[in-house]
């Protein structure tokens, strides 16, 4: 069942039609659901989020929760809950006043908000926190404060803004693995806008990439990273392997000579991409001069200047991975090249 649905949303700053913060934007998002929005700065990701909270008034289009219209229903009667990237505790009350806020807003007694937010704790890995200063917490104990907040009042939907962009890598990594495992727990409903694209395809069912206030493309994470819908997602999602082509059969001619490509795929003056685990060392293929190496952990990322097109970045095994100034030759995996659907004029 949809809890969440916008029909064609636009939020318009200044008279300009150029100005548009969100054009057009349909989206539904199920219950139970995990939706995780990306997008470059400027791309309306912040904005939509807003506008479902009631915080950013629209120029056009509807906002539905639970199918029902919320022009007019102010923030506070939205039943949505709210975690931003700032946590935006209050430094003068302790872990357990921030925590019963929301409770007390809404009317809570004191003895069932000292159980919810004594569970809430639990829940979030600190419990018996209650008493605790906010000022003696780390970053990541903050950002589950705010998030216990958020989730006090049982909100029918939650809405993340960059909730771990203030953290570091290695403490984001883990709170989102828990996040996924808690938000699955609990069977809450989830709106998240993030820059981070990893910590996106951890914890979302769903990735909604966004471009010039629209929705660039939708789908799981896997669909996503497998099959980018344009050029500018293969680039926003960190792919730089893309030539322009012509197809014919199970071949493309490109800068880098013939290319194979998966069965059925377009034919004609196209766009291609290719993922550098499709970029593969060989004995007799492309040749090339590795410009770089970079250690990431699992494989070692190279750089490779081939004798005719653009660099190719490429993947390798640790074992045996060519030093710079090695001269290589590649040849390609279909399974690892994408024919690009043409970018959208309008």
């Amino acid at each position: 069942m949809t809890l969440l649905q916008l029909e064609g949303v636009s939020v318009r700053f200044g008279e300009r039609a150029a100005q548009y913060a969100l054009d057009g934007v349909d989206l539904a998002v199920a219950e139970h659901e995990v939706v995780c929005v990306l997008g470059p700065s400027g791309s309306g990701k912040s904005t939509l989020l807003r506008v479902v909270a009631g915080l950013q008034q629209v120029s056009a289009g509807r906002v539905l929760l639970g199918g029902a219209d919320q022009a007019d229903v102010p923030v506070h009667r939205r039943g949505v809950g709210l975690m931003f990237q700032d946590h935006q505790l209050f430094p003068h009350r302790d872990v357990g006043a921030n925590v019963s806020f929301g409770l007390r807003v809404r009317g809570a007694g004191r003895a069932p908000s000292a159980d919810r937010v004594a569970q809430l704790l639990e829940l979030v890995g600190l419990p018996g926190a209650q008493s605790r200063a906010v000022a003696s917490l780390s970053g990541g104990e903050q950002q589950r404060v705010a998030l216990a907040r958020a989730l006090a009042p049982s909100p029918r939907l939650l809405m993340l803004d960059e909730p771990l962009g203030q953290l570091d890598r290695g403490l984001r990594e883990r709170l989102v693995v828990e996040l996924r495992g808690l938000f699955s727990r609990l069977g809450t409903t989830v709106l998240a806008v993030t820059h981070d694209q990893g910590e996106a395809f951890a914890l979302a069912d769903r990735v909604v990439v966004m471009r010039d206030g629209r929705i660039a493309q939708a789908g799981t994470p896997l669909e996503v990273w497998q099959r980018p819908a344009s050029e500018f997602v293969a680039r926003f999602l960190g792919f730089e392997n893309v030539v322009p082509a012509v197809v014919s059969g199970p071949w493309a001619a490109t800068a880098w000579g013939k290319v194979p490509v998966p069965a059925g795929s377009p034919e004609g003056e196209q766009r291609l991409l290719i993922r550098p685990a499709g970029v593969v060392l060989c004995a007799a293929g492309l040749k090339c001069e590795v410009a770089s190496r970079t250690f990431r952990g699992t494989h070692v990322a190279l750089v490779l200047r081939p004798e005719t097109g653009p660099v190719l970045e490429a993947e390798c095994g640790l074992a045996g991975a060519p030093a710079v100034g090695d001269r290589v030759e590649v040849t390609f995996t279909p399974a690892e090249v994408v024919v690009l659907p043409e970018e959208d004029a309008g």
